[in-house]
């Protein structure tokens, strides 16, 4: 059975990488005054970030259209895919989910007949990317619809997030704070540590400095072992480096880094780095 992949930008993998296990990603946008630009597709982590320095408009951001989805499945399915599987950011954060399956229904009736299973990951960036990309790894060898999907689900809900922000702001502004609400009003001296529990932003704890905020990120990933897979996300190569150190301590093999993208950097803000891990178990 030929599978095919789909995923949104918020999944934050590299171009490259989901070029060479053939994952169609769907850009969400970012809105800066009257300029849209499509995530990871003309705006990229450094000019994002650099542009939300510079601009005096705080970014909004837009999910892809159910034409858009459809566009991709009509363009698979004309490709030879036989099955997808699409697989998107939690749907308490965006109307994504709800733009693919309104997709999936609009189907012309001769291509009704091709399996979609459309996934609400309850996750966001390498949260849904690194399931993302084992289940693209089964499609390309062969596995069918079924036991894909099963082994993703499995690979999600073994999955945790740890972020470290330099404040609640963005979350706060972009209505995507959730239960971290709980921390606001206490921040300005703290460097919060979120998580994602249910498909929304939880708190974790509040260190007071980003060298305890890296330290004890690495104690609970070191209480959460065993760990079948790691990942580092960060807004910058020095961010990243620091935690990355941090994690050495507890973790000496290399860790893959990747870039937060710009959807996600709108709602994050600048100083934005954390792990993801699978747990094996």
């Amino acid at each position: 059975m030929a599978v095919r992949i789909v995923t949104d930008s918020t999944a934050d993998l590299p171009k490259e990488r989901a070029a060479a296990l053939g994952i169609s990603v769907v850009p969400l946008k970012v809105i800066f005054g009257n300029e849209e630009y499509l995530d990871g597709v003309n705006l990229d982590t450094e000019g994002f970030f650099k542009k939300l320095a510079e601009s005096k408009d705080f970014p909004r951001t837009s999910q892809p259209t159910p034409a858009d989805f459809l566009a991709v499945y009509q363009r698979l399915i004309e490709e030879g895919a036989e099955a997808i599987l699409s697989v998107h950011l939690s749907a308490k954060f965006s109307g994504t989910y709800q733009s693919a399956c309104a997709a999936r229904a609009a189907l012309p009736a001769e291509l009704q007949h091709i399996p979609i299973e459309v996934v609400d990951s309850e996750s966001i960036s390498l949260g849904i990317g690194m399931s993302v990309m084992h289940a693209a790894e089964e499609a390309q060898r062969g596995d069918d619809l079924a036991s894909i999907k099963e082994r993703l689900i499995s690979r999600l809900r073994r999955t945790r997030i740890l972020g470290v922000l330099d404040s609640l702001e963005h979350l706060r502004r972009g209505g995507r704070i959730g239960r971290a609400s709980a921390f606001l009003g206490t921040m300005l001296s703290f460097k919060p540590i979120i998580g994602i529990q249910a498909g929304e932003v939880v708190p974790v704890e509040r260190p007071r400095t980003r060298a305890k905020a890296y330290e004890r990120v690495a104690q609970l990933f070191q209480e959460a072992s065993p760990v079948e897979e790691v990942v580092i996300v960060e807004s910058s190569d020095e961010l990243g480096e620091q935690l990355a150190a941090a994690m050495k301590t507890v973790y000496p093999q290399p860790i893959p880094r990747y870039k937060l993208g710009a959807v996600l950097g709108t709602h994050t803000g600048p100083g934005t780095v954390g792990i993801i891990f699978m747990s094996a178990q």
